[in-house]
């Protein structure tokens, strides 16, 4: 046999084969693959050899219910799921940026009906968002969410479902909600990007104060991945040093705005460094 070359070994780094052999696999979220609710976001994310999916719950209307409550649509999105052998590996409850659980007990309703969806799709993780004006700005808020998050806790372990608490506080605040909350079933779904860009702390760092804390991670910067201010190798050693297993899902841009091609050069950077 001869020797691979460098092109060639380059070339079988940037393949999915190589995440699956590691503890760490790459996933994408529907709406970065610009189908956000649409079952249509598996086939392409499974085409640019991703190996989970998010899946967008997306906003009721007036009234109405979210997006993904439809039984037809979670039905077709189980199907595509299944033709094209690719997890659903997390849900996203965007209705969290309108109602606040914070102080809102519509955002309660609407939970416990995104961990129902979520059960429902065989996903094991429901992100609960707290960014803009659902923001925890100071110790008020943190203190006003963790009766609702007490609330909903119960109910996730009941559906088998994790709920993945993205913030934009300190590790350190966010292991305090976790002891008051103390449950199996909350956990912290960690933003390298957000912290490094929009809270300006040290994602190793908290990384490896977080430890098995974490459910899952956004990857993300304001440009394409290696060429901004994220150091993504870095969180991976930290990762790697706190010996996680899971999905990294890439939250990034497409800075070029072709949604594909942006997609597939990030896939392929993460994919070498893993």
């Amino acid at each position: 046999m001869h020797p691979l070359s460098r092109r060639a070994f380059l070339a079988s780094a940037a393949s999915p084969l190589l995440a699956r052999g590691s503890n760490l696999k790459i996933g994408v979220m529907d709406g970065i693959c610009g189908k956000a609710t649409d079952p249509a976001a598996v086939e392409i994310a499974a085409r640019l050899g991703f190996e989970g999916l998010q899946v967008t719950l997306g906003k009721p209307p007036a009234a109405g219910r979210m997006v993904m409550a439809d039984p037809d649509r979670q039905a077709l999105l189980l199907a595509e799921s299944k033709k094209h052998k690719l997890p659903l590996v997390a849900t996203y409850i965007d209705v969290l940026h309108v109602n606040c659980l914070k102080n809102d007990r519509e955002a309660v309703k609407w939970t416990v009906e995104g961990i129902d969806i979520t059960r429902r799709l065989n996903a094991p993780i429901l992100m609960l968002p707290f960014f803009f004006k659902c923001a925890l700005e100071n110790s008020a808020d943190m203190d006003s969410v963790v009766g609702p998050l007490r609330e909903l806790a119960p109910e996730a372990e009941k559906a088998g479902v994790t709920l993945g608490f993205e913030n934009t506080i300190t590790a350190e605040d966010d292991l305090r909600i976790l002891e008051r909350i103390n449950s199996k079933a909350l956990k912290i779904y960690y933003d390298i990007g957000n912290a490094t860009n929009l809270y300006k702390v040290d994602p190793t760092r908290e990384i490896r104060t977080l430890k098995n804390h974490i459910c899952q991670f956004h990857f993300k910067d304001k440009g394409y991945l290696g060429a901004g201010d994220v150091d993504v190798r870095a969180a991976l050693a930290a990762i790697r040093s706190i010996e996680w297993k899971g999905h990294i899902v890439l939250e990034t841009s497409a800075p070029s705005r072709e949604i594909e091609g942006d997609l597939r050069r990030n896939r392929e950077y993460l994919a070498r460094l893993l």
